[in-house]
């Protein structure tokens, strides 16, 4: 041995050297992230809430506009009244009852659906609500009802009386919405009514007896108003 190197390639070392270095400077640049890296998938942003689907497109959800008399005002002196006899009434809660109620009401009896209409009617307006349904069904008609919007639900008047049960309350309340409201024939063509988007006013009258275990708000009287 002489001390020298001889043979040795130094060169490849000199390189091997400095591709290390490049190498340490890459990663002190880039991070110590290697291979595939998937890109973030971003968030989704919340879907709003969405109304019932008919006939496959997405329904805005209605908001009835609830109307209730001013305190000073005969029927609302009558509605603190029966807050009175009634523990737990308030206007606003009965509102929220007749929009659902409708909304079953109005869709049972196109499904000729006697269970729903007799627990949601009193026994008077069930009689005269099968009746109905019972001379449908024998003329072969189909009635199709979509209701798309309950615009307003005001109440118009509250009368409480002393009955024979008890104390009866009866309220009438003007429903305003927009429906698709027609009866077909065996032919499937209108008999009456029509599938254009209609204006419906009604006036509904619920009744109650107040302060007995088991009583509730049922449909008494509905009529175009």
């Amino acid at each position: 041995m002489d001390g020298s190197f001889g043979r040795f390639p130094v060169d490849i070392v000199i390189f091997a050297l400095i591709a290390a270095f490049l190498a340490l400077r890459l990663r002190s640049v880039l991070g110590k992230k290697v291979g595939f890296q998937p890109m973030p998938v971003p968030t989704p942003a919340p879907r709003e809430a969405e109304g019932p689907v008919i006939e496959g497109r997405a329904e805005p959800p209605s908001s009835p506009k609830f109307d209730i008399p001013a305190p000073g005002t005969r029927v609302g002196q009558q509605l603190a009244l029966l807050a009175t006899k009634e523990r737990g009434f308030t206007p606003q809660q009965f509102l929220t009852g007749v929009d659902g109620a409708f909304r079953q009401v109005v869709t049972a009896y196109a499904a000729g659906d006697r269970n729903v209409l007799r627990e949601r009617l009193t026994p008077a307006a069930f009689t005269a609500f099968d009746a109905a349904i019972t001379a449908r069904d024998a003329a072969s008609e189909v009635q199709k009802s979509e209701i798309r919007a309950i615009n307003s639900i005001a109440i118009e008047d509250v009368r409480i009386e002393d009955v024979a049960a008890g104390t009866a309350a009866a309220i009438d309340a003007r429903i305003v919405s927009d429906q698709i409201s027609m009866t077909l024939g065996p032919d499937g063509k209108p008999v009456t009514g029509t599938d254009a988007v209609t204006e419906f006013s009604d006036l509904w009258t619920f009744e109650r007896l107040i302060g007995v275990s088991g009583s509730s708000w049922r449909l008494a009287a509905a009529r175009s108003a």
